[in-house]
């Protein structure tokens, strides 16, 4: 077991340090690539079991994060991201214990078939190996993105965002001890020991091969630095420009009730509605769901249509349609039934996620059908875009890109494959 490193900020020893983190981690990559199933679930019940019993320092150490970010200014939204509540803790635990329970998959033969010179070609799945994950505000990720690498026999290297440097050290600490107790080496599961800002450059450069992929979890800006700078590939979690759309055939109660989780149950996650379309065949759903999203504090801007059916609501820019608020602001237009939905998803959407509500099955198979996101949802609202909502326990992040892995990466996703060839003495010709 190597020595927790001391954390350091500014120090022009920075490359050294982060080529030791990748080489420590390159070499736990290989131990967890061979390390039985058993094992990593006996490390991921202790960390299951630390977390809930270090509750209070989790929270201790959080609430030092919050005050700094209150002080600096931080909007609600983002507090709210940082912020980690006794419920926040222990859904954390709740996440490990079930990626404790989804099947293994390292080592599992997806596919098999014999070639007619006798050789049985398979492939199999194997474990990506050294995964860089760079996040900003939520602590909950070092825990996620750590135990969904352990269970997929991946190393991690977590670099937090500074605002939550605290309470990742504090979560990070519980998945270390866990490791410990299952005789797994430490790096398996790393947190950059440092804010300084230098390191994500480093993580980006792949640190002389020590790092195989890169994950992204935070705004637009962190998302288009690690894809314009990263030397190795990334799996790509761009923000959540996502919709609601309020088909004629919806019913209205139900509506209602999903617009306004869809919106208002957290404004600062990914999965968010940032935009509510109805159709113009339905005008007279219009004024009560405004009225609903008003009355619970959200702001509404919206075309003349919208604004002609409530006062209130202020009048939408061209930048609306493209906006990821996260805070407690919805933009809302009315088109031409599905089509227009589906085209208007198409010209402003993410690709991340989007909602239709309708009781017309038709309607809603080609809403399902034609847009193009990585998830898409009937009469369900949009806040179910979360891995563990999926089965998977957790989530590294959403992906919204179509290579290797699309929506919620779980462990599965987390894995790439190789052939294995079996053979009797076969030559080729």
């Amino acid at each position: 077991m190597t020595a927790p490193l001391k954390a350091i900020d500014g120090s022009a020893d920075l490359p050294v340090l982060m080529n030791d983190l990748a080489q420590q981690a390159r070499a736990a990559a290989r131990v967890l690539s061979l390390a039985p199933a058993e094992q990593k679930n006996q490390a991921l019940e202790a960390m299951e079991r630390l977390i809930r019993d270090r509750s209070d320092a989790i929270i201790a150490a959080n609430a030092e994060d919050v005050a700094e970010a209150k002080a600096a200014g931080m909007t609600s939204s983002f507090l709210d991201r940082l912020t980690l509540t006794p419920g926040r803790v222990a859904a954390m635990a709740d996440g490990v214990a079930v990626v404790r329970g989804v099947a293994d998959p390292v080592g599992v033969v997806t596919e098999s078939w014999q070639r007619p010179n006798g050789m049985t070609i398979e492939r199999v799945r194997v474990p990506l190996g050294v995964i860089a994950v760079i996040f900003e505000s939520r602590p909950n990720v070092a825990a996620d993105a750590g135990v969904l690498c352990l269970k997929s026999g991946n190393a991690v290297i977590l670099r937090g965002g500074s605002d939550s440097f605290r309470s990742c050290r504090a979560i990070h600490e519980c998945l270390v001890d866990g490791l410990r107790e299952a005789g797994l080496p430490d790096a398996a599961i790393t947190l950059v020991p440092t804010r300084d800002r230098a390191a994500v450059g480093l993580l980006l450069s792949g640190l002389n091969g020590g790092v195989d992929v890169i994950v992204p979890r935070g705004g637009k800006s962190l998302v288009a630095r690690v894809e314009a700078e990263a030397r190795v590939p990334v799996f790509a979690h761009l923000e959540g420009v996502n919709h609601v759309y309020v088909d004629g055939a919806a019913d209205l109660e139900m509506a209602k009730a999903i617009v306004l989780n869809a919106k208002m149950r957290r404004t600062g996650v990914c999965g968010a509605a940032e935009t509510l379309l109805v159709d113009r065949a339905s005008a007279d759903k219009i004024k009560p769901l405004v009225d609903m999203l008003i009355g619970a504090g959200c702001e509404v801007r919206g075309d003349a249509a919208v604004r002609e059916a409530d006062a209130r609501v202020k009048p939408a820019s061209d930048e609306d349609w493209d906006t990821e608020y996260l805070d407690a602001i919805i933009a809302a237009k009315v088109v031409d039934g599905v089509a227009g939905a589906i085209a208007h998803i198409h010209e402003h959407g993410s690709h991340h996620t989007d909602a239709i509500v309708t009781e017309d099955n038709v309607v809603a198979d080609k809403f399902l059908n034609e847009v193009d996101s990585a998830i898409v949802l009937h009469n369900a609202s949009t806040q179910f875009a979360d891995g563990g909502e999926f089965g998977f326990g957790a989530e590294i992040g959403i992906a919204t890109g179509k290579f290797h892995a699309r929506g919620p990466v779980g462990v599965e996703q987390l894995t790439s494959f190789k052939y294995r060839i079996h053979g009797t003495g076969q030559t080729r010709p």
